[in-house]
């Protein structure tokens, strides 16, 4: 027997070996979902899960189940009803043409019910793929998941997210079969997204239709062969890609048909037989072989042109691989140039920002000393007020008190006789009064803090829950009343605002947070969390509304010429000496006060046990006509 003669009888006891596996009990389980009912549907899975299925079928699979537009439900029972055929078939194959998920690195198929609303839906409403490699691990020689699920996943961008750093992924996640036969082929590769396509059906079932059923074919070259043509058919822009490994033997989907060698007539029917086996298998190794046996004729001629081919078709892969490197290279430096392009925006806009940010510091710190100067001013101009009404208040008093001293020496001089019976009485009622004002002295403070103290505490907790937009000087006016009177409507206590007291500074230091809403005094406006100046116009001025408004022209206003003799007049009047009255008086004694009596009056005597409300150091009796 010649060297390719032995060569042929190992290539024929191959293929009678898989003209045997051929026999064995094949199954599969095909699945298009297309009418999801949460997002927009897919045209071509239902299509193209019903070419993958008529392919099965013609490759002469013992079962092929096509199942089109599964719900939850309708999934699993498919998978646990395959999973049951699976347990008696040599090979078992699983197809699946749809949505697809992948969250913290686990993979998942998309059945056409699923919501998806956030993240941990996928547990629930998906299915895994650890789930899919189940159901067909019970078969005994190949174990095959075909996935077209690669898919732009319109889920991803609406589903909300339950922790900021979960992880879902663009495309499939790579993954690594743990049982022996077993291959896991991706239409994306791990990472990226496939075409839909704008055909019938998606690039990649076009491609496994046409590679797949090539009798004799190895299913690795043929997933390579479907990789080449879905590169060029998508411009290189989508790489199938297969996961898993097999064993050292051919795995064919479809066997090589077995040739029968029979008596030979003469040579070249020998050499054609030879010419088709090698035909068969078509590598370079089989047709150089044959050209060993054969260098001459007309099958070696054709066996050069098969050589030819094959040499066009490895150039023209390294050609596309050459060019996908290319493509790859030009959108690497072009998405380099684009972040770095937006890193430059982003700095500068960072510096924007923070020169912006320094401006509206300047501006706040000159407004903020623009308000404290008109603070100060205000303080001294209230001081001021404030002393010239205590010095009006402590003249009228003096007036007042020598008034009462001079009726009370005049009451004095003519009531020496009562004296001593006044005397009598106040010594029995003194101790009692003695021991109120002692009672009353006694009472603790409720405060180690001063009044001041106390005050500027209370505005400071003001300021800090926004109640209170001036500083913390500890004086109690209008403005820190107002601001406590505003905590009291939004905080919902009611609190005295006509002085600063302990309970209030216990309610502020309670509450956390702003508790007031941002309110501008007159002639201010709200920014922020500060109050800015309202500047108007040239023409213009700011009204009791907080807008600008137009001056309007003063009109000339009439004078009065008899006013100068009635302000004389007012001014005897009030310069003069205030009569004694006669009435309009207070009695107050150890029981308490009250009016004088129509028609009685006060006299003064010393230690007498009565006393006038406004009289000086002298007791008070009151005598009734």
């Amino acid at each position: 027997m010649t060297r390719f003669g032995l060569f042929v009888f190992l290539i024929f006891a191959v293929l009678l070996g898989c003209g045997s596996a051929h026999a064995e009990k094949r199954v599969a389980l095909v699945i298009g979902n297309s009418a999801y009912k949460s997002v927009p549907k897919l045209s071509n899975p239902v299509n193209d899960a019903a070419l993958v299925g008529g392919m099965f079928k013609k490759a002469g699979f013992d079962t092929v189940d096509v199942r089109l537009d599964l719900s939850v439900v309708d999934m699993r029972k498919a998978l646990r009803e395959f999973g049951s055929k699976a347990r008696e078939a040599e090979v078992a194959v699983i197809y699946y043409a749809g949505h697809g998920i992948e969250l913290d690195g686990n993979n998942y198929l998309i059945p056409t019910d699923a919501a998806l609303e956030t993240d941990t839906d996928v547990l629930d409403e998906a299915f895994p793929l650890d789930r899919v490699l189940f159901a067909i691990e019970p078969a005994k020689q190949l174990r095959l998941v075909i996935l077209d699920a690669c898919r732009d996943n319109p889920f991803a961008k609406s589903m909300k997210r339950t922790v900021a750093s979960r992880a879902i992924g663009r495309g499939l996640a790579k993954v690594e079969p743990t049982s022996p036969n077993t291959m896991i082929a991706f239409a994306a590769k791990a990472g990226s997204t496939a075409s839909d396509g704008d055909a019938k059906n998606s690039p990649f079932a076009t491609a496994l239709v046409d590679r797949l059923p090539t009798p004799g074919l190895d299913l690795r070259k043929a997933f390579g062969f479907v990789r080449d043509d879905v590169l060029k058919n998508t411009g290189y822009k989508q790489e199938p890609y297969v996961y898993g490994s097999l064993g050292g033997d051919d795995v064919p989907l479809i066997a090589a048909k077995p040739i029968v060698a029979g008596p030979q007539a003469n040579p070249q029917d020998a050499i054609r037989r030879d010419y088709e086996l090698a035909l068969q298998l078509g590598t370079r190794e089989i047709w150089t072989a044959f050209l060993a046996q054969y260098p001459d004729g007309f099958y070696a001629s054709l066996a050069k042109g098969q050589l030819s081919r094959i040499a066009a078709e490895e150039a023209s892969a390294a050609a596309a691989d050459k060019a996908r490197q290319a493509e790859d290279e030009k959108a690497r430096l072009a998405t380099e140039r684009a972040r770095k392009a937006e890193q430059e925006k982003a700095a500068a806009a960072a510096k924007a920002a923070e020169d912006a940010r320094i401006a509206a510091e300047k501006a706040k710190q000159i407004e903020e000393a623009k308000a404290a100067a008109a603070e100060q001013r205000r303080k001294k101009a209230e001081a001021a007020a404030a002393k010239a009404l205590a010095e009006k208040q402590a003249a009228e008093k003096a007036k007042a008190d020598l008034v009462a001293r001079q009726a009370a020496e005049k009451l004095a001089a003519e009531k020496v006789a009562a004296e001593r019976t006044v005397q009598q009485q106040a010594s029995e009622t003194q101790p009692a009064a003695e021991t109120q004002k002692v009672a009353a002295l006694a009472a603790p403070p409720t405060s180690t803090l001063s009044a001041a103290e106390l005050a500027k505490s209370v505005q400071s907790e003001l300021r800090r829950v926004g109640c209170f937009v001036s500083s913390a000087d500890g004086n109690w006016n209008a403005a820190s009343q107002r601001s406590l009177t505003q905590f009291n409507k939004y905080a919902g206590t009611r609190l005295d605002v006509k002085l600063a007291s302990v309970d209030a500074l216990d309610a502020l230091k309670a509450k956390q947070g702003r508790i007031c809403p941002l309110v501008c005094e007159r002639g201010f406006k709200a920014d922020g969390d500060a109050c800015v100046k309202i500047t108007c116009r040239a023409g213009y001025r700011v009204n009791d509304d907080n807008a600008c408004e137009k001056v309007q022209d003063k009109k000339p206003v009439a004078t009065r010429d008899d006013s100068k003799p009635r302000d004389d007049e007012r001014k005897k009047v009030e310069a003069a000496p205030s009569k004694p009255q006669a009435t309009g008086q207070i009695y107050c004694n150890s029981v308490g006060c009250r009016p004088v009596r129509q028609g009685c009056h006060l006299e003064a005597f010393n230690g007498a046990q009565g006393y006038a409300r406004s009289g000086g150091g002298a007791g008070a009796m009151e005598i009734c006509n």
